[in-house]
């Protein structure tokens, strides 16, 4: 039986230094959520010996951080070999093979330590995935609380232009910044927020598929990714005003969330028919070359999307053949959606916090959205409410 470390969490709050949580964890040891957090990098690598880092980032996140971040490491004598990832011909980072690639060129098996992500989901995702095949640690410096894929065991990747989720592993350590992430451009800052609101359908769907496919279900990490979500709503006007007591709330949501990602050990707290869609879309936009989306963006407006359709399915008024599942347990599927906002409410709060609240301010097309609808189910082996609607009927 393998030996679990408590993750000792600091979040430096108006009245000082709190504990928030004690949780047992594998991998990730240290988290610290706080201005000036990236001082205290230098001294971490230090302690464990890291003396000889890649330090992955791309332009933006450089200039955001990693430039900085470089001039502290060399003031204490550590090494830092830059790997600046380009981007595609869209002018877009993407976690593809050509990346990965990219980074696995530049660790050498004997004179690489640890790996530092500099950036926000790309940038882990690629360095996470790195870092598992080379056995190499890695550190998260986040840029922007733009996703909750921080402390993620998995990598979502684009392989040969389909979307999938890979092993990987979990930073050793987390240094998120205040100051760095306050200064936040407001869209990634909205697409955090859009990224949290989506777990009002991902628990739906999370809760629907035990109830009628017997998915395996957790309720501690469900009560961690509702109460992260809670957090988030709540603070939705400083979260759209960017306050510093709006982007710690954020930024702690988004970490609670992967963290209950991380200790039910797969994605179902945080990811349902709105990631579906939100894969579908960002693939698609792949194949016909063009510019790509941001997750949170996607997520949050395919949330008030699904919302719609879990609303109408529970009413008996959406279009085709009711799913068997949701007759035998329409009592129960109705009561839960009782405790899901419409799609009105969801959209009001994207624009409270400052991001795309409709497909057309997001850029997605009708014909896109309704054969998403009819073929995103099928992106993860998953049984959402959004798959045993399309499936209702078929022999």
């Amino acid at each position: 039986m393998r030996t679990r470390s408590h993750l000792h969490w600091k979040v430096i709050t108006k009245g000082g230094e709190s504990m928030l949580e004690d949780w047992q964890l594998e991998q990730l040891k240290v988290l610290e959520l706080e201005r000036g957090a990236i001082g205290k990098v230098a001294t971490y690598l230090q302690e464990q010996g890291y003396r000889r880092t890649v330090l992955v980032a791309d332009e933006n996140t450089y200039r955001a951080a990693g430039e900085q971040l470089a001039g502290l490491l060399e003031a204490d004598g550590l090494a830092a070999k830059l790997c600046l990832i380009q981007p595609d011909g869209q002018g877009d980072v993407v976690a593809d093979e050509i990346s990965l690639v990219q980074l696995l060129l530049e660790i050498s098996p004997e004179d690489t330590d640890a790996l530092i992500a500099v950036g926000s989901g790309t940038i882990h995702d690629i360095v996470r995935f790195a870092a598992h095949k080379t056995g190499k640690p890695f550190v998260s410096v986040p840029t922007a609380p733009s996703v909750d894929g921080f402390t993620s065991a998995g990598a979502p990747l684009i392989i040969r232009g389909v979307k999938k989720t890979v092993p990987a592993v979990p930073p050793a350590a987390i240094f998120a910044d205040l100051d760095i992430l306050t200064a936040a451009p407001q869209r990634l800052v909205a697409a955090g927020f859009g990224d949290m609101l989506g777990k009002y359908t991902s628990l739906f769907d999370w809760k629907f598929s035990r109830l009628t496919a017997g998915e395996p279900y957790d309720e501690q990490a469900a009560a961690i990714t509702g109460r992260a979500l809670r957090s988030c709503v709540e603070h939705a006007a400083d979260i759209g005003a960017r306050t510093e007591e709006g982007i710690r709330a954020l930024m702690t949501a988004l970490i609670e969330s992967g963290i209950a990602m991380l200790l039910f050990g797969q994605s179902h707290p945080a990811s349902g028919a709105e990631h579906h869609l939100s894969h579908y879309w960002e693939m698609e936009y792949l194949r016909l070359g063009r510019r790509a989306l941001l997750h949170g963006a996607k997520v949050g407006v395919a949330c008030a999307e699904i919302a719609r359709v879990y609303h109408a399915a529970g009413e008996g008024t959406y279009p085709g053949a009711e799913p068997e599942a949701l007759r035998m347990h329409a009592g129960q599927v109705r009561e839960w959606l009782r405790d899901l906002p419409g799609e009105a409410q969801i959209r009001g709060l994207l624009r409270q916090a400052g991001g795309p609240a409709s497909l057309a301010e997001l850029g997605v097309g009708e014909e896109l959205f309704a054969r998403s609808l009819r073929e995103a189910h099928r992106v993860r082996d998953r049984h959402t409410l959004l798959r045993a609607l399309n499936e209702a009927g078929q022999d």
